[in-house]
């Protein structure tokens, strides 16, 4: 029978130096991970990827930071690559890579549309690629997207459209990589109470994403509890391997597909 414990796994967690990516990273490392190795893109965030480092290796993991920027096949590949040469191959790999822009179609220009598109499409598949091609058989491979998917919204066209396409990446990654007993999921939170969500939104719009979800009065801010989804991502990577090729929502009943 094929072990899908955590315990003695090696992980790549792209974004994983703070927010929800440094909550997942630290999680695995008390999960029994063997290593953890996080990526996280600019010097601002490395003291952030200083202390994730640190904290994994306090619960008795490896771990290493590097640093890079995914929105080129060159930058994915030596990410994959660099990480098989500090903690070997990734049987788990997460991408909590993003980027938001709430702004009105008519206003978007063409080069704020391809840097998301960069970010948030880009970024995602060649990191499923490299994925394929590393990630050990029976591996686990998840893609965080945004619950916006399931929305009926207006703003959000450059953000929610450009993480559209990765449900699809992610169903043929599925039928592709299936063969060796890897699965493939995309993981949609619902707004979460963290700095990437409240820059992208003024007071009536924070207002309102913190009472929009069902289950908005039982959670810390009304918002989506990083605390929250982090066991879902636990489960997906190790015994919740049956679910494959799906996007699953986590997010209150905040919208719904």
């Amino acid at each position: 029978m094929t072990d899908h414990s955590i315990r003695g796994k090696v992980a790549l967690i792209a974004g994983g130096a703070k927010n929800l990516g440094g909550l997942i990273a630290r999680d695995l490392a008390q999960q029994g991970a063997a290593a953890v190795a996080i990526h996280y893109n600019s010097d601002a965030s490395r003291a952030d990827a200083e202390k994730t480092v640190a904290a994994i290796r306090d619960a008795g993991a490896r771990a290493v930071a590097l640093q890079g920027d995914l929105t080129t096949a060159g930058g994915v590949e030596r990410l994959f690559a660099d990480t098989v040469a500090a903690v070997g191959r990734p049987d788990i790999a997460i991408n909590t890579v993003g980027k938001v822009l709430k702004k009105p179609i008519t206003d978007i220009s063409e080069a704020e549309y391809d840097e998301m598109a960069a970010v948030n499409a880009k970024a995602a598949f060649f990191f499923l690629k490299e994925a394929g091609r590393h990630v050990n058989d029976n591996g686990k491979v998840v893609t965080l997207v945004t619950s916006l998917l399931g929305a009926f919204t207006p703003f959000y066209a450059s953000y929610a459209g450009t993480k559209a396409p990765v449900e699809h990446f992610t169903r043929a990654a599925v039928k592709e990589f299936g063969a060796r007993g890897i699965s493939v999921t995309a993981v949609g939170p619902g707004p979460m109470d963290t700095p990437f969500f409240y820059p992208a939104e003024g007071e009536d719009a924070v207002a309102y994403h913190k009472t929009a979800a069902a289950l908005s009065p039982f959670s810390k801010t009304g918002l989506t509890d990083i605390q929250d989804v982090v066991p879902f991502i636990r489960h997906l990577v190790s015994d919740g391997w049956w679910i494959t090729g799906q996007t699953i929502l986590i997010n209150g009943g905040y919208t719904t597909k």
